[in-house]
């Protein structure tokens, strides 16, 4: 059977973004864990641009790609962990990983199973729930229009959660630690201009005693 150029690509993306993956849990160096996931969150936008969704794609790229993907690298690159430790216990939590990954690919299969395709030409994210045709409105309006509007709920429930979760990060990693300064924004507020800077005059060849 002879591809056509969108068949092509589709199955260039596919590859790329599954030997990305592998390659993210298969790299010895954390840093080149990270660029492979930065060049499969690439390969993903680009699948997502054949399907027609060109804002899932852009999104894909500036919120992972520009975002989370480089925050990754910068932490791992500025963290001085002992990788050698933490890959010890590997075998001892390898069953609870393969359990894990068994868990979600049990849960992908259900979601594909109850899942139903379009009857009426439109875009069906959920069973029963339908935007407008392609040909109508574009599918950034789409998505925004089911999103706010059949899933408000859900969207305001899923914002809540994330700014718990960066609260509670905030918190678990704000210690009191021996020998180390903690900024005091108070003090940096109420200190007068006497008493941070001080005028010197410097005699011309002499330089500051």
């Amino acid at each position: 059977m002879a591809l056509d150029l969108h068949s092509t690509m589709f199955y260039v993306f596919a590859f790329l973004t599954l030997m990305c993956g592998v390659m993210v849990i298969s790299a010895r160096n954390p840093v080149h864990s990270v660029l492979f996931l930065i060049f499969g969150f690439f390969n993903a936008a680009g699948l997502v641009v054949l399907l027609g969704v060109e804002y899932i794609a852009m999104t894909l790229v500036i919120v992972y790609v520009g975002a989370v993907a480089v925050l990754f690298l910068f932490v791992v690159m500025m963290l001085n962990i002992n990788f050698t430790e933490w890959r010890q216990g590997f075998l001892r939590y390898l069953p609870i990983g393969v359990g894990v990954a068994a868990l979600f690919l049990v849960q992908i299969a259900a979601l594909y199973m109850a899942s139903k395709p379009a009857t009426n030409g439109g875009i069906t994210l959920l069973p029963g729930k339908a935007t407008p045709p392609l040909e109508q409105v574009t599918n950034t309006e789409a998505i925004g229009r089911l999103l706010y509007t059949d899933y408000a709920i859900s969207f305001q429930i899923a914002g809540v959660i994330l700014l718990v979760a960066m609260v509670s990060a905030i918190v678990l990693t704000l210690r009191q630690r021996e020998g180390v300064r903690r900024q005091r924004i108070g003090r940096q507020v109420a200190r007068r201009r006497d008493e941070a800077v001080e005028m010197i005059k410097v005699t011309p060849g002499q330089g500051v005693g």
